[in-house]
């Protein structure tokens, strides 16, 4: 039985958002999911914004026009999407509230006059949430409840949205919006890991990080670009650093939290699990193991692999991960050599070298 999805509540829902849109409606979807044109009416014209690569790829794969996040600088990221405001904007929200609420807020703001916006999530995802903000923002034109999720969608949207409402929509999307964090100096953003503060695991990798470390660096799953401070800071051998990250929205903070570094840093918005192009020395990796709220332990072990395939023969990787995932054997299978560095306060770092991919 396939796992419920908040596509399967947009589903069952669009024929009534069909009754109150034109022929052949443009149909934007903030961070929408793959499979987004499947079991739907012919005839809508869909547009995507996703800004996580795989996500993103899936959906140019299926022929659906898909950007990133329009403030993030990515060159290839996007494909070219309406210019022109769309009919209805859909908003598929993410794990983050407060990103949540701001696409909630940019929909209103963006949708064409006299259009409609509408919000799909699971029940145990915050649907009930998701629709007391958008019920906040605008007047309600109807809910539904199916498929282990909630739909619900405004009215047609007025020449003028209301002082309140478009105050509220101000500071959401001022509260979405990266910061500089007083305490730590970090750049920031709700949603994304870290959220400034340094993690126990990262903390444990850059503690046990050798200052002997030199030459081409890659960090993997980079998220806003810690890893690669530290090393910066730590291993004055290090003549470059290329950041591999999948979520552009951490990417964004990377760079701005590598701005004026003082050797040549590079910037991929990159899905790690696919392979990684150029060849390093060292790798750092604090890799994930969820996507959204499901653990998938196989990510690491990707990582681990796209780490053996890209180091130089005399390379090593240096991985930090949590106490329960399974990486040992997945390190045995492509590192001739490693060991385990330190493990404390359910972390454990590890470092492997002797490649087997370089052999």
């Amino acid at each position: 039985m396939p796992e419920p999805s908040p596509l399967a509540v947009l589903r069952v829902a669009l024929p009534q958002l069909l009754e109150v849109l034109p022929p052949g409606p443009c149909i934007e979807v903030l961070r929408a999911l793959p499979g987004l044109t499947q079991g739907v009416p012919a005839g809508i014209r869909w547009h995507a914004e996703q800004g996580f690569r795989p996500l993103h790829a899936s959906l140019v794969a299926e022929g659906v026009p898909t950007r990133c996040e329009p403030s993030l600088p990515d060159g290839d990221a996007s494909s070219l999407v309406a210019t022109s405001p769309a009919d209805a904007i859909v908003v598929l929200p993410p794990r983050s509230r407060e990103e949540g609420r701001a696409l909630l807020a940019r929909a209103l703001g963006e949708v064409a006059v006299g259009g409609t916006v509408f919000a799909a999530a699971l029940n145990d995802e915050g649907a009930r949430s998701v629709e007391k903000d958008l019920a906040a923002l605008a007047p309600l034109a109807g809910t539904l409840s199916k498929a282990h999720g909630r739909a619900c969608w405004t009215v047609p949207r007025p020449p003028l949205l209301a002082e309140q409402a478009r105050a509220l929509a101000e500071r959401w999307i001022a509260a979405d919006a990266p910061r500089r964090d007083p305490a730590s100096g970090f750049w920031v953003r709700p949603g994304v890991f870290n959220e400034g503060r340094l993690d126990a695991g990262s903390a444990l990798l850059i503690e046990y990080l050798p200052a002997g470390l030199c030459g081409r660096v890659a960090d993997l799953g980079a998220g806003s670009g810690l890893l690669s401070m530290a090393v910066l800071e730590r291993c004055p051998g290090v003549r470059s650093i290329t950041l591999f990250e999948a979520e552009a929205r951490a990417l964004d903070l990377a760079r701005r939290n590598l701005a004026g570094a003082s050797i040549p840093i590079e910037f991929h918005w990159h899905d790690v699990a696919a392979g990684l192009p150029g060849r390093f020395d060292a790798v750092v990796c604090n890799p994930p193991f969820h996507l959204g709220s499901r653990g998938v332990p196989a990510l690491g072990r990707a990582f681990i692999a796209a780490a053996a395939r890209a180091l130089e023969r005399e390379g090593q990787l240096l991985l930090v991960a949590n106490r329960h995932l399974p990486y040992e054997e997945a390190l045995r299978e492509v590192f001739g050599r490693g060991e385990l560095l330190a493990e404390q306060g359910g972390f454990k770092a590890y470092r492997a070298w002797a490649p087997r991919a370089a052999a």
